[in-house]
């Protein structure tokens, strides 16, 4: 080995390495993670270096399985490039068997400068505090060409750091620009509201979190990586210091989609010119690949990695993907669309028994045309019952403190108004309690109509499809596990239903109040 070779690291038997992983001669753990967290992944580097990503997961588990999301936000003045449009996304390396779920890792941190000098340089960068500055100035091309360095040199000297997909190595590339906002915007660690805000949640205020233009922040000069509170995805910088190159042309967008013309690179997130209003999730800027002077280099740009792998990895991989297009908006997996299942067939069978080559071309045109239609439908209805799954798991949570709450007042009155000598304030007392069983009565009826609803439109196959779903979503959102024992206990409630078609108030109540915090 050479003076850029990586000296130690801990493999780990899934090929990634935490936080605690060994870096015997390597850079102190100040030049590469400054504020490290228990589930960071470490990459090693030339120079005996490090790199930390963080993962971000996506809820579901299926290889043509993807997460609808909204991007960008609605601007009257910057529609025209931020407007708000629908996107998917999905991960690349399968969870681990008790997770419902996918996952791509994005890097911690914007590339330090010693990072990308251990990467590009002839010889190994001395590590200092100055060199955690994130890199600048620097091209698109040379952005590329840091990510190939970083992936011919872990295929050499650390390939069983990578992750894998199906027996495939992962890679390192700049991010698109959708994995990179939904990580910006924090992902599943995050609320619907919260995701659509211009900013991911920022309880310490932006100045805690992101540095912009002016004396009370950046103060016009680039700032070391990692000084600031990170995001609910555990990444740090996202919306300031450096704008971070994208891996696609930027593109202007029509109303809900974006126009044919790709022109030059996007980069995104705002830097330390970026004044304090105008820092926010949806900021893109399009880049010019070249001026008449040769490459564009930006003093106020960089890059971030992502971590991700190829889609189409074996022949095992690429026969589950096809036996799961073939499923696609046919009707196999939607018992209230029988219609449409028979017209997919119909249609099907209809093309294979035609002779005239155009005509059998229409048919199948039509097919694939009502196959998108039925997927797009799906894919509403498979939004809606994870709604009512939330919905009915909420409603529980109220039950229970209404439930207990009027145990409490039940239990109250009993002690002092159930005696031979009554207290003055019993029929205060008696006004609160009936109150409160009047309100717990309606909160019962309105829980019990919404699961019959839910039950009576969606049925057993498709809600039951989504339960898991759902209870990855919430078990990634801190401010939503504690509704996952409710959503067991309102999905057991549902499921009696199913079997019984009996409406059991008193129970699901009951049962409800016996969840156990």
């Amino acid at each position: 080995m050479n003076s850029k070779h990586w000296c130690h690291v801990l493999l780990l038997p899934l090929g990634l390495c935490l936080v605690g992983a060994a870096n015997a001669a390597g850079w102190e753990q100040k030049h590469f993670n400054p504020l490290p967290e228990a589930s960071d992944v470490v990459l090693p580097m030339p120079c005996d270096g490090s790199m930390v990503f963080r993962k971000v997961y996506i809820p579901l588990a299926g290889p043509l399985d993807d997460y609808p999301v909204s991007i960008g936000q609605d601007n009257a003045e910057w529609g025209y490039v931020e407007q708000t449009r629908p996107a998917f996304i999905a991960g690349s390396f399968t969870g681990a068997k008790s997770e419902n779920s996918r996952y791509y890792l994005m890097a911690k941190y914007e590339m330090s400068q010693l990072q990308y000098r251990a990467l590009m340089d002839e010889s190994c960068p001395t590590a200092s505090n100055k060199l955690r500055l994130p890199v600048v100035s620097i091209s698109w091309l040379e952005a590329l060409q840091a990510a190939d360095q970083y992936n011919l040199w872990l295929r050499k000297n650390a390939p069983a750091s990578l992750p894998k997909e199906d027996g495939a190595l992962g890679f390192v590339r700049l991010p698109t620009e959708v994995e990179w906002e939904f990580a910006a915007r924090g992902g599943l660690e995050v609320g619907t509201a919260e995701f659509r805000d211009g900013r991911y949640p920022m309880p310490e205020g932006l100045n805690n979190h992101e540095w912009f233009a002016g004396s009370q922040s950046a103060n016009g000069q680039l700032q070391l990586g990692g000084l600031l509170k990170p995001n609910p995805l555990g990444l740090h910088d996202m919306l300031g210091n450096a704008d971070e190159m994208m891996f696609e042309p930027f593109r202007l967008n029509k109303l809900d989609r974006q126009h044919g013309q790709a022109g030059g690179y996007v980069v995104r997130g705002g830097n330390y010119l970026t004044a304090q209003a105008e820092l926010r999730t949806a900021l893109r800027k399009e880049e010019p690949y070249y001026t008449a002077q040769g490459q564009v280099k930006n003093k106020t740009s960089g890059l971030r990695l992502a971590l991700v792998s190829q889609t189409l990895t074996s022949r095992e991989r690429v026969a589950s993907i096809e036996k799961s297009w073939q499923k696609l908006g046919s009707g196999d997996q939607a018992a209230d669309q029988p219609q449409s299942k028979g017209a997919v067939q119909a249609l099907e069978a209809l093309a294979s028994g035609v002779e005239d080559q155009a005509l059998k071309d229409q048919l199948k045109t039509l097919e694939n045309q009502l196959r998108a239609s039925n997927q797009q439908q799906e894919e509403t209805r498979d939004q809606a019952i994870r709604a009512s799954l939330n919905l009915g798991a909420f409603l529980c949570t109220k039950l229970f403190d209404d439930g207990k709450y009027l145990d409490f007042l039940q239990h109250n009155y009993s002690l002092n108004c159930e005696s031979s000598e009554q207290d003055a304030s019993c029929d205060m007392r008696k006004g609160k309690l009936d109150e409160q069983k009047d309100r717990l009565h309606k909160l019962s009826r309105y829980y019990a109509s919404s699961l019959v609803e839910s039950a009576t439109l969606y049925g057993q196959p498709l809600l039951s499809a989504q339960v898991p779903v759902m209870e990855e979503i919430i078990s990634r959102n801190k401010q939503l596990q504690e509704l996952k024992p409710y959503l067991r206990t309102h999905w057991a409630n549902q499921q009696v239903f199913l079997q019984k078609h009996k409406i059991d108030t008193a129970a699901w109540l009951a049962s409800c109040k016996a969840v156990s915090q």
